[in-house]
Protein backbone atom coordinates (compact mmCIF):
# COMPACT_ATOMS: atom_id res chain seq x y z
CA UNK A 1 0.00 0.00 0.00
CA UNK A 2 1.01 3.62 -0.80
CA UNK A 3 -0.02 7.15 -0.43
CA UNK A 4 1.04 8.80 -4.22
CA UNK A 5 3.74 10.77 -2.52
CA UNK A 6 6.79 10.59 -4.11
CA UNK A 7 9.71 10.46 -1.99
CA UNK A 8 12.27 11.37 -5.08
CA UNK A 9 13.59 10.08 -8.49
CA UNK A 10 15.39 7.36 -8.85
CA UNK A 11 17.14 5.89 -12.46
CA UNK A 12 16.57 2.95 -14.20
CA UNK A 13 20.48 1.61 -14.82
CA UNK A 14 20.22 -1.81 -16.23
CA UNK A 15 17.04 -3.73 -18.03
CA UNK A 16 17.81 -7.35 -18.60
CA UNK A 17 15.21 -9.49 -20.82
CA UNK A 18 14.61 -13.01 -19.03
CA UNK A 19 12.60 -15.26 -20.64
CA UNK A 20 9.85 -13.15 -21.97
CA UNK A 21 10.00 -10.93 -18.48
CA UNK A 22 12.61 -8.16 -17.42
CA UNK A 23 14.28 -7.54 -14.68
CA UNK A 24 15.39 -3.57 -13.67
CA UNK A 25 17.90 -1.91 -11.97
CA UNK A 26 16.65 1.05 -10.06
CA UNK A 27 19.06 3.17 -8.58
CA UNK A 28 17.08 4.31 -5.65
CA UNK A 29 19.86 7.05 -3.53
CA UNK A 30 17.12 9.12 -2.39
CA UNK A 31 15.44 6.10 0.02
CA UNK A 32 16.33 5.68 3.37
CA UNK A 33 18.14 2.05 2.20
CA UNK A 34 16.16 0.63 5.99
CA UNK A 35 12.65 0.81 3.62
CA UNK A 36 14.53 -1.36 0.96
CA UNK A 37 14.63 -4.68 1.93
CA UNK A 38 14.68 -7.66 0.38
CA UNK A 39 10.99 -8.84 -0.30
CA UNK A 40 9.53 -5.29 0.18
CA UNK A 41 7.44 -3.24 -2.33
CA UNK A 42 8.34 0.10 -4.03
CA UNK A 43 5.95 2.20 -5.97
CA UNK A 44 8.00 2.64 -9.23
CA UNK A 45 6.31 5.14 -11.63
CA UNK A 46 3.18 4.34 -10.05
CA UNK A 47 3.85 0.61 -10.35
CA UNK A 48 4.20 -1.82 -7.52
CA UNK A 49 7.74 -3.84 -7.72
CA UNK A 50 9.29 -6.42 -5.54
CA UNK A 51 12.92 -6.06 -4.46
CA UNK A 52 14.62 -9.49 -4.78
CA UNK A 53 18.34 -8.03 -4.53
CA UNK A 54 19.94 -4.96 -2.85
CA UNK A 55 23.12 -3.65 -4.50
CA UNK A 56 24.17 -0.38 -2.70
CA UNK A 57 21.47 2.06 -2.90
CA UNK A 58 20.07 0.00 -6.05
CA UNK A 59 17.76 -2.39 -5.95
CA UNK A 60 16.20 -5.38 -8.52
CA UNK A 61 12.88 -5.86 -9.23
CA UNK A 62 11.33 -8.70 -11.92
CA UNK A 63 8.50 -7.09 -14.02
CA UNK A 64 6.08 -9.78 -15.12
CA UNK A 65 4.17 -9.59 -18.81
CA UNK A 66 1.31 -8.36 -17.06
CA UNK A 67 2.75 -5.14 -15.81
CA UNK A 68 4.71 -4.79 -19.05
CA UNK A 69 1.29 -5.01 -20.93
CA UNK A 70 -0.44 -2.49 -18.14
CA UNK A 71 2.39 0.12 -17.59
CA UNK A 72 4.33 2.20 -19.81
CA UNK A 73 7.86 0.24 -17.82
CA UNK A 74 8.40 -1.69 -21.45
CA UNK A 75 9.18 1.76 -22.58
CA UNK A 76 11.89 2.79 -19.80
CA UNK A 77 15.47 2.62 -20.93
CA UNK A 78 18.53 2.61 -19.59
CA UNK A 79 18.84 6.24 -17.81
CA UNK A 80 15.02 6.64 -17.11
CA UNK A 81 14.06 8.95 -14.38
CA UNK A 82 11.69 7.58 -12.26
CA UNK A 83 9.50 8.31 -9.33
CA UNK A 84 9.79 6.37 -6.37
CA UNK A 85 7.78 5.76 -3.02
CA UNK A 86 8.38 2.68 -0.37
CA UNK A 87 5.50 0.95 0.83
CA UNK A 88 3.36 2.69 3.71
CA UNK A 89 4.64 1.71 7.44
CA UNK A 90 2.09 1.29 10.26
CA UNK A 91 2.26 5.20 11.84
CA UNK A 92 3.08 6.63 8.36
CA UNK A 93 0.92 10.36 7.18
CA UNK A 94 -1.37 9.31 4.55
CA UNK A 95 -0.88 12.98 2.78
CA UNK A 96 -2.02 11.60 -0.59
CA UNK A 97 -5.03 8.72 -0.63
CA UNK A 98 -4.82 4.95 -0.49
CA UNK A 99 -2.71 3.54 -3.94
CA UNK A 100 -2.11 -0.05 -4.70
CA UNK A 101 0.69 -0.27 -6.91
CA UNK A 102 -1.45 -1.88 -9.27
CA UNK A 103 -1.83 0.12 -12.73
CA UNK A 104 -5.41 0.06 -14.56
CA UNK A 105 -3.94 1.37 -18.30
CA UNK A 106 -1.26 4.08 -19.55
CA UNK A 107 -2.93 6.76 -20.50
CA UNK A 108 -1.70 9.90 -22.98
CA UNK A 109 -1.35 13.23 -22.12
CA UNK A 110 -3.34 15.15 -24.45
CA UNK A 111 -2.40 18.89 -23.59
CA UNK A 112 -0.67 21.38 -20.89
CA UNK A 113 -0.32 25.13 -19.90
CA UNK A 114 0.20 27.03 -17.15
CA UNK A 115 -2.24 27.64 -14.62
CA UNK A 116 -0.64 30.67 -12.59
CA UNK A 117 2.37 29.05 -10.82
CA UNK A 118 1.07 25.73 -11.58
CA UNK A 119 0.97 23.38 -14.47
CA UNK A 120 -3.07 22.31 -15.82
CA UNK A 121 -2.24 18.64 -17.45
CA UNK A 122 -5.02 16.84 -19.32
CA UNK A 123 -5.28 13.19 -19.76
CA UNK A 124 -6.99 10.96 -22.20
CA UNK A 125 -8.01 8.00 -19.96
CA UNK A 126 -9.25 4.41 -21.86
CA UNK A 127 -13.41 4.92 -21.74
CA UNK A 128 -13.96 2.39 -19.68
CA UNK A 129 -12.21 3.59 -16.84
CA UNK A 130 -13.72 6.92 -17.15
CA UNK A 131 -16.52 5.67 -15.02
CA UNK A 132 -14.39 5.47 -12.23
CA UNK A 133 -13.24 9.18 -11.95
CA UNK A 134 -14.89 11.96 -10.39
CA UNK A 135 -14.29 15.65 -10.15
CA UNK A 136 -12.39 16.44 -7.31
CA UNK A 137 -11.78 12.47 -6.45
CA UNK A 138 -8.24 10.89 -6.61
CA UNK A 139 -6.31 9.78 -9.42
CA UNK A 140 -2.38 8.85 -9.10
CA UNK A 141 -0.61 9.05 -12.58
CA UNK A 142 3.03 7.58 -12.89
CA UNK A 143 2.55 7.21 -8.74
CA UNK A 144 1.56 10.85 -8.05
CA UNK A 145 -1.54 11.41 -5.72
CA UNK A 146 -3.72 14.02 -7.66
CA UNK A 147 -7.01 15.42 -7.40
CA UNK A 148 -9.14 15.21 -10.37
CA UNK A 149 -10.25 19.53 -11.76
CA UNK A 150 -12.47 18.55 -14.49
CA UNK A 151 -13.89 15.47 -16.47
CA UNK A 152 -15.05 15.52 -19.87
CA UNK A 153 -15.93 12.43 -21.99
CA UNK A 154 -12.50 10.44 -22.33
CA UNK A 155 -10.78 13.31 -20.72
CA UNK A 156 -9.74 14.64 -17.08
CA UNK A 157 -7.55 17.49 -15.82
CA UNK A 158 -5.05 17.55 -13.16
CA UNK A 159 -3.90 20.62 -11.41
CA UNK A 160 0.44 20.06 -10.75
CA UNK A 161 1.46 22.38 -8.45
CA UNK A 162 5.75 23.62 -8.80
CA UNK A 163 6.72 21.71 -6.07
CA UNK A 164 4.99 18.28 -7.21
CA UNK A 165 6.55 19.34 -10.96
CA UNK A 166 10.30 19.44 -9.18
CA UNK A 167 10.17 16.40 -7.15
CA UNK A 168 8.70 13.95 -9.60
CA UNK A 169 8.80 13.34 -13.24
CA UNK A 170 5.42 14.81 -14.16
CA UNK A 171 7.81 17.71 -15.59
CA UNK A 172 9.18 15.60 -17.83
CA UNK A 173 5.80 14.85 -19.45
CA UNK A 174 5.45 16.10 -23.35
CA UNK A 175 2.28 16.09 -24.71
CA UNK A 176 1.49 12.77 -26.25
CA UNK A 177 3.63 10.82 -23.55
CA UNK A 178 2.13 7.73 -22.03
CA UNK A 179 1.93 8.02 -18.00
CA UNK A 180 0.67 5.27 -15.59
CA UNK A 181 -2.88 5.62 -14.35
CA UNK A 182 -4.26 3.98 -11.46
CA UNK A 183 -8.33 4.70 -10.75
CA UNK A 184 -9.23 5.43 -6.94
CA UNK A 185 -9.65 1.90 -5.28
CA UNK A 186 -12.13 2.51 -3.37
CA UNK A 187 -13.97 3.37 -6.60
CA UNK A 188 -13.12 -0.15 -8.03
CA UNK A 189 -14.43 -2.26 -5.29
CA UNK A 190 -17.84 -0.05 -4.93
CA UNK A 191 -17.98 -0.81 -9.01
CA UNK A 192 -16.99 -4.78 -7.93
CA UNK A 193 -20.20 -4.98 -5.18
CA UNK A 194 -22.70 -2.87 -6.47
CA UNK A 195 -25.36 -5.25 -8.22
CA UNK A 196 -25.04 -5.14 -11.99
CA UNK A 197 -28.15 -4.52 -14.09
Amino acid sequence: MFTGIILGTGQVIAIEEKGGDLQMAIDAAVIDPVRLGLGDSVSVGGACLTITRREGSVFFADVSRETLSKTTLGMWRTGSRVNLEPSLRAGDALGGHMVSGHVDAIGRLTAQQRDGRSWRLEFELPAALMRFVAPKGSICIDGVSLTVNQVSGPRLEVNVIPHTREVTTLGDLVVGAGANIEIDLIARYLDRLLPKP
